[in-house]
């Protein structure tokens, strides 16, 4: 018998509220096992990626408690998260004006000394990995030394999974990663994603819009709205009465419709250096 796989991502409660009042969380429960695809799914302003940013403490949840690899994450302890927490962004954030090497170099900066980081010194076992990992993604070495700026969208955030990947991170958070993608390459980023994952038994966690590609690639789906887990399960019971329950006005179990509400912006990133692994 396969052991139970332990709680990689635990969120207890969290809630969060915007300081104009805006409720964006409302006493989240979550947990996600070791080596899971999770999807997160739901419509514009459900707290998906306020979720996400929950984390890695690019957000602090006005109350409840989030658990990394057994490690609650406090002020004391993101630096140490840091190396287990990546993050894959919707529009790349990548130095576009840098080298494609120097970006997904970057991924190793939390691993690199200050002085080392400001000359771009580099292990040479780092610039291997980085090296193995572009090939990864199916870019060639002649790839190392363009700007990051001269790639199609697909190969650029080809270099950043390549970056997200650079210290085997135990969790990696996709916010909408595949979103300015056109079907096909978006199949072939989450795949790479999928499979590089995979590869380190890492837990994913990643927002989406696109319901086909949450069924195909999700271990689990996880519906949002209006801040709260309205479903959670799998993508076989995501069935056609449950999409449309969760992307129109529905009444989940409270008597009460609920419409959209755009989502407040994101908080600005205390640590950068931890969002754009």
């Amino acid at each position: 018998m396969n052991a139970t796989p332990q709680t990689m991502v635990q969120l207890n409660g969290i809630g969060k509220t915007w300081p104009d009042g805006t409720r964006a969380l409302n006493t989240v429960d979550l947990e996600v096992p070791e080596g899971q695809f999770c999807v997160i799914l739901g419509p514009s302003g459900a707290g998906k990626s306020t979720l996400l940013r929950a984390v890695n403490g690019l957000m602090q949840p006005t109350e409840g408690k989030v658990n990394v690899d057994g490690i609650e994450l406090t002020p004391g302890t993101e630096k140490a998260l840091r190396k287990k927490v990546a993050m894959i962004h919707q529009h790349f954030n990548l130095a576009t004006r840098a080298s494609v090497a120097a970006n997904v170099l970057s991924g190793a900066l939390p691993d690199v000394s200050l002085a080392r980081a400001l000359c771009g010194w580099f292990h040479p076992e780092q610039r291997a990995k980085a090296c193995h990992y572009l090939e990864r993604v199916g870019l060639k070495p002649d790839h190392l030394r363009r700007r990051a700026g001269e790639l199609s969208g697909g190969q650029q955030q080809r270099v950043g999974i390549a970056r997200a990947f650079m210290l085997d991170p135990k969790v990696v958070l996709a916010d909408e990663p595949v979103a300015s993608l056109d079907p096909k390459i978006s199949r072939d980023i989450l795949a790479l994603l999928r499979d590089a994952a995979r590869d380190l038994n890492a837990t994913v966690i990643c927002s989406l819009h696109q319901v086909d590609l949450a069924r195909e690639f999700g271990d689990r789906i996880v519906g949002m709205r209006d801040g709260e887990v309205v479903f959670d399960g799998t993508p076989d019971e995501f069935d056609e009465q449950r999409l449309n329950r969760l992307y129109h006005n529905a009444d989940w179990g409270d008597g009460e419709p609920r419409e959209d509400h755009p989502e407040a912006e994101a908080e600005p990133a205390r640590h950068a250096a931890m969002g754009g692994a």
